[in-house]
C-alpha cells in the first residue's frame, strides 16, 4: 500500500510542476486533462501527508514508553493508545481512496423515473421523487435539464427523463438505481387506508460520442406533434421526436422542446446513454461473479427503498438503513443514504480485493 501512495504523491507533485508550466497553461485541452487529475488525487494525497504525520508522532510517543518517569510514560500510553487508532483508521480509509475508480463516477447522469404499480399515485410519486433529486441536485450545485416528461392531469407523472450535471453526480447518483416504493394514505382516498405504490429509477452515465458510436442509417425517426396532459396540442407543429435504433428495438421520444431540432438533439442524447447502458450490461453479465461483489446493480426489479409516510421512515433494503427522517430526505437531504451506499460499497470491494489476492 505504501508503494503505492508513494507512487500516487510523486504523480500529485508531477502534476503541480505542470500545471505551472507555460506550454501546459497555453494548451486549453491538456491543462483540463491535467488539473482533473491533479483534483482526483488531492483527497489521497493530502489524507496520506496526514498519515506520514501520524505514524511519525507515533513512532515518538513509543520511544517515551522506556522512560523511567512513571508519569511520562503513563502519558506516553495513552498518547500511543489514541495515535495507533487513529493510523488504523487512516490506513482503512487510504485502502478505500486506492480502490480502482469507476470510470464512470465523473461523468454527468441521466436520470429516467416511470410511474409504475399503483395507478395516479404511483404518478404522484414520481413527481415527488423527482422533486427530491432536484433538490439534492441544488443542495449540491448541480444543473438539471428536463429532457422529457409525460404529466398526468393531476400533477403527478408517468415518466420523465433529464440530465444533471455537475462534479462527480454518477458517483452520488448511481446507487439510486431500481424500484422505489412508498407506502402512504392517497388523497383519493375517503377511508383512510394505507396503499403501496411503486416507481423504477434508472441512472446512466452520459456517454460521449467516444463512448458509443451511433449509425445514422441505424436509426427510424419519426416527428409528430406533441401533446400534453389531458391531450392537449403543446403546439402547432411537428416537433415532438420518436427515435428507434433499429438493431436494438431501443426507442426513445423526445417532445419537452419546440423546436424539433433540439428534440432530436435530446433524444439522441438519451439513446447513447441507453446503449452505453446496455454493452455495459453486456460486459458485467460475462463477469457475473464479480458483478455480485458490487452494489447497485440496477436491477430494476429490485425494491431497493421504502418511503413510509404514517411513520415518517425510509427504508433502504440493500444496507438494512432505516432512518425516520423522511421529510428531510423527500426536501433532498440525501447524504447519508448516499454516503452509507458508498461505504457499503467500498467495504464490499475491499472484502473481494482481499479474497482475490
Amino acid at each position: 500500500m505504501i508503494d503505492a501512495l508513494e507512487k500516487a504523491l510523486n504523480r500529485y507533485q508531477e502534476l503541480e510542476t505542470l500545471l505551472a508550466d507555460p506550454n501546459v497553461i497555453s494548451d486549453i485541452e491538456r491543462m483540463r486533462t491535467i488539473a482533473k487529475e491533479h483534483s482526483d488525487l488531492a483527497d489521497l494525497v493530502q489524507l496520506y501527508r496526514e498519515y506520514k504525520d501520524v505514524l511519525q508522532e507515533l513512532e515518538g510517543a513509543k520511544e517515551l514508553l522506556s522512560t523511567d518517569d512513571p508519569e511520562m510514560r503513563e502519558l506516553a500510553e495513552m498518547e500511543v493508545a489514541e495515535l495507533s487508532e487513529r493510523e488504523e483508521q487512516m490506513r482503512n480509509e487510504l485502502r478505500k481512496l486506492l480502490l480502482p475508480q469507476d470510470p464512470n463516477d465523473s461523468k454527468n447522469t441521466i436520470v429516467e423515473i416511470r410511474a409504475g404499480t399503483g395507478g395516479e399515485e404511483a404518478a404522484l410519486f414520481a413527481a415527488e421523487l423527482f422533486r427530491m433529486y432536484s433538490k439534492y441536485a441544488e443542495n449540491k450545485g448541480w444543473k438539471i435539464d428536463v429532457m422529457s416528461s409525460n404529466e398526468t392531469g393531476v400533477g403527478g407523472l408517468k415518466e420523465i427523463i433529464f440530465l444533471v450535471e455537475g462534479k462527480d453526480v454518477y458517483r452520488r447518483l448511481k446507487h439510486e438505481s431500481g424500484g422505489h416504493r412508498v407506502q402512504r394514505v392517497p388523497v383519493t382516498e375517503t377511508s383512510g387506508r394505507i396503499h403501496t405504490s411503486a416507481a423504477t429509477v434508472a441512472v446512466l452515465p452520459e456517454a460521449d460520442e467516444v463512448d458509443v458510436e451511433i449509425n445514422m442509417n441505424d436509426l427510424q425517426i419519426d416527428v409528430y406533434r406533441a401533446s400534453g396532459a389531458g391531450g392537449q396540442h403543446v403546439n402547432t407543429t411537428d416537433s415532438a421526436v420518436r427515435m428507434t435504433h433499429i438493431p436494438t428495438g431501443l426507442v426513445v421520444t423526445c417532445q419537452d422542446e419546440r423546436s424539433q431540432h433540439k428534440n432530436r438533439a435530446k433524444a439522441l442524447k438519451v439513446l447513447r446513454a441507453r446503449l452505453y447502458e446496455k454493452a455495459q450490461a453486456e460486459a458485467a453479465a460475462e463477469q457475473a461473479q464479480a458483478r455480485k461483489s458490487q452494489v447497485g446493480s440496477g436491477d430494476r426489479s429490485d425494491k431497493i427503498r421504502t418511503y413510509n409516510y404514517p411513520q415518517n421512515r425510509v427504508t433502504d433494503h440493500r444496507i438494512g438503513l432505516t432512518l425516520y427522517r423522511l421529510n428531510e430526505i423527500l426536501e433532498g437531504d440525501l447524504d447519508t443514504l448516499i454516503d452509507a451506499l458508498i461505504e457499503d460499497e467500498q467495504v464490499k470491494r475491499l472484502e473481494a480485493q482481499a479474497l482475490s489476492t
